[in-house]
């Protein structure tokens, strides 16, 4: 071989050598790799639930809000939370976002205002204003982050009514959808009005009792001691975010009540107004899910000994263990396609031999 060819194939395979020697020194210390970008945090969205928001409430909010009288007029004001907190703050942490380079103005103002640019200061409605905030577009896609815990077994002098109303009522009319359904619907699932149940929007109800002058416990100023952060969801809602879509459901109320339903979406209130609250909903906090049991009552209304005997249950389990596939749709949006649980099975009472 020539001198220079010999050449050539040293170098070459030095060449290959370093080439070998450079990548298995990467590979044997992935600490010197370059580390993984961190999530970019969307400071337009607040979360309450973020570990460093985990503060006390008056940290940040003020108890009563310096435009209480403003916000609601003559006797309907009364002292409450009814704004945003004020930039102080905020800027104790956030003070690199607060004059971040973002045009027209950095995306953390846009948690308060409306159209946040340096001339625009107004602000969005704060959720506590109830009806108020609910006519906003802000409201649609809100989700609080917080779970009102009330103490029914401490107010059994209130009648439940003075509370909870049906919402949307088809009352006298015929037309019992929430949206106008296909024509062709069938069995098909489609909401119909007055399927759920108000609750209070505002504390104009509570800080009637729960004021400074009758110092009745809860007071006002304490929040957490009704508003808590939602436990972890051990129950799948009987929910279809892509169905309301299809529906056109736009409104707040009826997207919140139905997010929280656990057992039967598409049971409706209004057909059963001829019940007392506590015959279904049981237990001294009465916020446990409903058990199915309760289904049947002393009538035998939905649970009966058999399906000859007209209970629904009986029926569609009976037609579940024909037919793997049957979905379940009387009281069930998703969850009627999913195996039936023993205490659907262990609520049928077996009649005597």
């Amino acid at each position: 071989m020539a001198p220079r060819a010999i050449k050539w194939v040293c170098n070459g395979a030095l060449w290959g050598f370093i080439c070998c020697a450079v990548a298995l020194t990467i590979k044997a210390s992935p600490q010197q790799r370059r580390p993984a970008p961190k999530p970019r945090v969307d400071y337009s969205r607040f979360s309450h639930l973020t570990g460093e928001h985990r503060t006390a409430c008056k940290s940040c909010h003020t108890f009563p809000s310096k435009n209480w009288k403003q916000v609601r007029k003559g006797d309907d004001a009364f002292p409450d939370v009814t704004e945003y907190p004020e930039h102080q703050a905020c800027l104790g942490c956030h003070r690199q976002q607060f004059f971040a380079r973002e045009r027209p103005a950095p995306r953390i103002c846009s948690n308060c205002h409306v159209k946040p640019t340096p001339v625009e200061t107004s602000r969005n409605v704060f959720p506590s204003l109830g009806e108020a905030f609910l006519t906003t577009a802000r409201a649609r896609d809100f989700v609080s982050d917080f779970r009102v815990l009330f103490p029914h077994d401490k107010h059994t002098d209130a009648s439940c009514e003075d509370c909870h109303q049906t919402y949307q009522a088809q009352g006298k009319s015929d037309d019992e959808f929430a949206t106008k359904p296909p024509k062709e619907i069938g069995d098909g699932f489609w909401l119909k009005k007055g399927t759920f149940k108000t609750r209070p929007l505002t504390h104009a109800g509570c800080f009637t009792c729960h004021n400074q002058e009758s110092e009745l416990p809860p007071l006002p100023f304490t929040c957490d001691s009704c508003h808590k952060p939602p436990a972890p969801a051990t129950r799948a809602a009987d929910f279809d975010q892509k169905l309301i879509g299809t529906m056109g459901i736009q409104d707040w109320w009826t997207l919140t009540a139905w997010r929280g339903r656990t057992s039967a979406g598409a049971f409706r209130h209004e057909v059963h107004s001829d019940l007392k609250c506590a015959q279904c909903h049981q237990g001294v906090t009465m916020n446990d899910p409903v058990p199915v049991k309760s289904c049947g009552g002393a009538e035998g209304c939905h649970v009966t000994a058999t399906a000859d005997d007209g209970g629904i249950l009986n029926y569609e389990i009976d037609q579940r263990n024909k037919n793997n596939g049957f979905v379940c749709t009387k009281c069930h949006v998703v969850l009627g396609s999913k195996p039936v649980p023993a205490t659907h099975v262990n609520a049928i009472t077996k009649p005597a031999k």
